[in-house]
């Protein structure tokens, strides 16, 4: 009997059509309760999406909550095993506060996970499967990608201070040029430190015309690892639309006590907020007690709910 996908609504074909994507590059599909144990978000708070957790208390007296969050469950229930590669993807609810109503709201989620031994072309097809999503949704998308060892490395010329760091990320990730300054200013930052921070925060675009800048910003050794890397990682996408569609811009931060390396967001044509997020979180496996490495990205499907799709998508 062939399946009729007119039944299906724009979420459900989403999920399927990503589900077969990540399936079809050899990811096994992860599933998981609706509920773990509250200690588990309130103790990774700054990682989540959404502050607002549903909670309950169990019968034996635990506390509990429905999960607000993907990753945080993979990584809590997940074998820690040396030399190996775990491929996991998922669909899945979670429960969060709409952004459109401030209400509680139950949403599907859909993404990917490696965890083990991250190299750069694990890195490489991750980056091109979150390309190959946004490409799945929209002829118009931009995947705009950053380095957290490299503006960890800036930061670190400019002071030792974990409090200062944090004050000044939470700044470039809202693109406050002006309070970095007067940052740098209260804390006796050099200028010429501050201006370096400034300057990469203000380099964007293709890779092509901004790793040559950054290597003039930063010269000698310091940064060569890191654009190779970066190099290798965009070039092993081929010469494919997708590579086409990847901006660099280093305003684009985590939170450094949960990601390194690359991170990257998406975003599709008419869409004002990002509808894909990811990225590297060792710091967040070595917070939650791993020795394995890990990358990984969600797909919002609750920002795609309006969307057309052409009518043969799934």
């Amino acid at each position: 009997m062939k399946f009729d996908s007119s039944v299906l609504n724009n979420t459900e074909k989403i999920m399927f059509a990503l589900r077969a994507l990540y399936m079809g590059s050899g990811y096994r599909r992860y599933t998981m309760s609706r509920f773990e144990e509250y200690d588990l978000y309130s103790r990774n708070k700054d990682f989540l999406v959404s502050d607002g957790v549903i909670t309950f208390t169990d019968t034996n007296g635990m506390l509990m909550a429905l999960k607000p969050d993907v990753t945080l469950s993979i990584i809590r229930n997940c074998r820690d095993e040396e030399n190996s590669l775990r491929k996991l993807c998922y669909n899945e609810s979670v429960y969060r506060i709409s952004k459109k109503t401030g209400t509680f709201k139950e949403i599907m989620q859909t993404g990917l996970e490696c965890i083990g031994m991250i190299d750069a072309g694990c890195l490489t097809e991750v980056l091109s499967l979150a390309g190959e999503s946004l490409a799945m949704l929209s002829d118009s998308f931009i995947l705009e990608l950053s380095d957290m060892d490299t503006v960890l490395t800036f930061l670190n010329d400019m002071t030792q201070s974990d409090d200062i760091k944090r004050r000044i990320i939470k700044c470039a990730g809202e693109r406050n040029i002006h309070e970095i300054t007067e940052i740098c200013e209260q804390e006796s930052i050099p200028e010429l430190k501050c201006k370096s921070f400034r300057d990469l925060l203000s380099i964007s675009g293709r890779a092509e015309k901004v790793l040559p800048e950054l290597g003039r910003l930063c010269p000698g050794d310091r940064l060569a690892a890191r654009l190779d890397l970066i190099k290798s990682i965009i070039g092993g996408i081929g010469d494919t639309e997708i590579r086409s569609r990847i901006e660099i811009d280093f305003s684009l931060i985590g939170d450094v006590s949960y990601y390194n390396g690359i991170v990257f967001r998406g975003f599709i044509d008419g869409i004002p907020d990002r509808v894909l997020s990811g990225g590297q979180y060792d710091r967040l496996m070595e917070k939650m007690g791993k020795r394995s490495n890990a990358v990984g990205f969600a797909v919002y499907l609750d920002e795609l709910e309006r969307i057309e799709l052409p009518d043969d998508f799934c």
